[in-house]
């Protein structure tokens, strides 16, 4: 039998959530607004959503916050596998505890922090260097790798505890040897973390501000860097009208998993 939730707890969560989604849901609805001004609804329009397709300098963010998300969960994912592989495989190894202090270390850093050093380090490498010549999507891309492999080697560690290394033994005893056992047997078996990590770093190198604002130069601007840019001259439809957008894909792409998961649930 189940037990009945409290009252006072069933209020209390919805108004926690209702602080959290009232606000998106009117945002969502006024990216409808005809009017200019988003505070003053003026009747029902689609418009700023046609006119999000001449706005070349969003779509122009889109498409870098895109490119740098891509490529940083790409190789947040690779290090951090490594990463994970380590600690779980190798035991106490020598320095470990000065890898593990620096693969935990970017958890708990205030953003500013690891903003600013990353800037102080791209100049201090174009000085002895020559390279980054300026900061662009490359030094995004760096920066947001740097963060994200140590969430990425976080989830993939979790899942590498629980593997059951009798399954590789087996294989080495069939003759199989590395990296074939890897690529062949391991990889698969943890492939669900490694692409949960893939998604993690996405989404935290898409939608970051603090970090990106300290590494980024002009004509780097991503999608989080227009949008605050604009927002502190007010908020306009347009800006309801993409993040709508990017809700309504997030939403669809966290329904579509659930049911593919649970369909898989059911066989």
């Amino acid at each position: 039998m189940f037990k009945r939730i409290p009252y006072p707890i069933i209020w209390l969560g919805i108004l926690g959530f209702g602080i959290l989604y009232i606000p998106i849901v009117l945002m969502m609805i006024y990216s409808f607004n005809d009017s200019k001004l988003v505070s003053v609804w003026a009747g029902f329009s689609t418009k700023w959503y046609l006119s999000l397709l001449s706005n070349d300098q969003l779509l122009s963010a889109v498409g870098k916050s895109l490119w740098v998300a891509v490529w940083a969960a790409s190789l947040s994912t690779f290090f951090g596998v490594l990463i994970a592989l380590a600690f779980t495989r190798f035991g106490n190894f020598g320095g470990r505890l000065a890898l593990s202090v620096m693969a935990s270390a970017p958890l708990v850093m205030p953003e500013v922090v690891t903003g600013l050093s990353m800037l102080l380090l791209f100049i201090a490498m174009e000085t002895f260097f020559g390279w980054p010549a300026g900061r662009g999507l490359d030094t995004i891309i760096i920066a947001h790798a740097t963060f994200g492999m140590c969430f990425a080697a976080v989830v993939v560690q979790a899942r590498l505890r629980q593997f059951d290394l009798d399954v590789e033994d087996a294989a080495r005893d069939l003759g199989a040897r590395q990296p074939q056992i890897f690529l062949t047997i391991t990889l698969p078996m943890i492939a669900p973390s490694v692409i949960a990590a893939w998604l993690l770093a996405f989404t935290l190198s898409f939608d970051d501000l603090v970090i990106a604002s300290f590494v980024s130069g002009p004509g780097s601007s991503t999608l989080p860097i227009v949008v605050f840019s604009k927002v502190r001259l007010g908020v306009t439809p347009e800006i309801n009208a993409i993040a709508t957008i990017m809700i309504v894909m997030v939403s669809l792409c966290v329904i579509g998993g659930s049911l593919l998961m649970a369909k898989r649930g059911n066989k």
